[in-house]
Formats: C-alpha cells, structure tokens, sequence
C-alpha cells in the first residue's frame, strides 16, 4: 500500500509556471506506474500525464502536451509535475495517483486502473 500526498499547488498568473510534487510512503514507490490528473468544478477528472516506474516512459494529454512534464525520483519517492505556460482553463485540483500494474500505453490514461489517490491540491491560473 503507498500513500501520497500532493503539494505545490496555489495562485498563479496566466503565463506563469508551478512544480506539483506527489510525495508516496513506503519504500515500493518504484514499482508503481504514476499518474497525474485533475478535475475543475462541474467537469469530470482529466489524466494529464503518466509515467512508468523507471522513468522511461511518458504519456501526456494532448491539452497539456509540450508545456507540463512528468518526472519521479524514486529514491526521494517522489513525483513531480513542472507546468509552464499556464492558462485559466487549467485551473482545477490536481492528484497525483499510482497503478501496481505494469506501465501500458493503452491503460495508463484510464483513472478507474489506478489503485491509490493523493487529496489533491489546488491550481487556480487568474487571467
């Protein structure tokens, strides 16, 4: 079992930049396929990024395509989510969350096959 807790979350200009961080306990963190997604008011949970458990592998959205970046440490069990270029639509709680299951393309987009979610942490982009 891992449990995460996400940070980095908080106000920011349209244009403007923020590193999430997930903090995992537990010292498995490497074995889990990590997930990013969010949610904004009235809409349903978007996946924004994955990444497999050495790193090797990535998997954006195409919204966030080019301006967000997926990375861990696994010897800080950490995960990380660098945005750029902020906009409001991207105002929304983000959560991180982890998959036990190996990293597959096809899956990792899907949030009902990840097993463990983060309380989320709030981005709000002004204009």
């Amino acid at each position: 079992q891992v449990q995460l807790v996400e940070s980095g979350g908080g106000l920011v200009q349209a244009g403007g930049s923020l590193r999430l961080s997930c903090g995992a306990s537990g010292r498995t963190f490497g074995r889990y396929t990590m997930g990013w997604f969010r949610q904004a008011p009235g809409k349903e949970r978007e996946f924004l990024a994955a990444i497999s458990w050495s790193g090797s592998a990535t998997n954006y959205a195409d919204s966030v395509k080019g301006r967000f970046t997926i990375s861990r440490d696994n010897a800080k069990s950490t995960l990380y989510l660098r945005m750029n270029s902020l906009k409001p639509e991207d105002t929304a709680v983000y959560y991180c969350a982890a998959n036990s299951a190996a990293y597959n393309s096809d899956y990792v987009r899907l949030g009902t096959k990840y097993d463990y979610w983060g309380q989320g942490t709030q981005v709000t982009v002004s204009s």
